[in-house]
C-alpha cells in the first residue's frame, strides 16, 4: 500500500482492492479511482507538468498559462505562472455505469500531487 499526503491533497493505493485501488483527495473532498483512471489521470498530470517546465523560460515574470488535455474519459487543465499554478480534472466516465466527477488542488497542493501522482505512475511501470 503506497500512502502519501500533505496540505491540501492526498494519494493512497492499495492494489489488493478489487476495483477502487486509488484513492485522490483535496483540502476538503476524496474519491476512490480505478487503476486504470488513476493511471490515466498521472500520465496526464506528467504530461502537464512536462509541457509547463519546457515553456517556462518562454514566460515572463506577469504572464499566466492555461494548459488543456484530454484523453480517454478525462479533460485537464494546469493554469498558472512560472512558479505557481493549480490542477483541474473532470473525469466523464464511459459507458452506462460510469461516474464523473470533477477534481481540483490549488497552488501548492498541485505540485504535490503531481510529483506524487508522476511517482505512483512510474512505480506501476517498473
Amino acid at each position: 500500500m503506497i500512502q502519501e499526503e500533505g496540505s491540501g491533497w492526498r494519494l493512497s493505493r492499495d492494489p489488493s482492492r478489487p476495483v477502487f485501488s486509488v484513492l485522490i483527495g483535496g483540502e476538503h473532498w476524496a474519491l476512490e479511482l480505478k487503476e486504470s483512471e488513476a493511471c490515466e489521470l498521472a500520465s496526464l498530470f506528467a504530461d502537464l507538468t512536462d509541457q509547463h517546465r519546457s515553456i517556462c523560460a518562454q514566460l515572463m515574470a506577469e504572464e499566466s498559462i492555461s494548459i488543456e488535455l484530454e484523453r480517454g474519459s478525462w479533460w485537464v487543465c494546469l493554469e498558472g505562472d512560472r512558479s505557481r499554478w493549480t490542477l483541474r480534472g473532470i473525469c466523464s466516465g464511459d459507458g452506462d455505469q460510469a461516474r464523473g466527477f470533477e477534481v481540483c488542488w490549488p497552488d501548492p497542493a498541485a505540485q504535490a500531487i503531481a510529483e506524487a501522482m508522476r511517482t505512483l505512475w512510474d512505480n506501476s511501470n517498473d
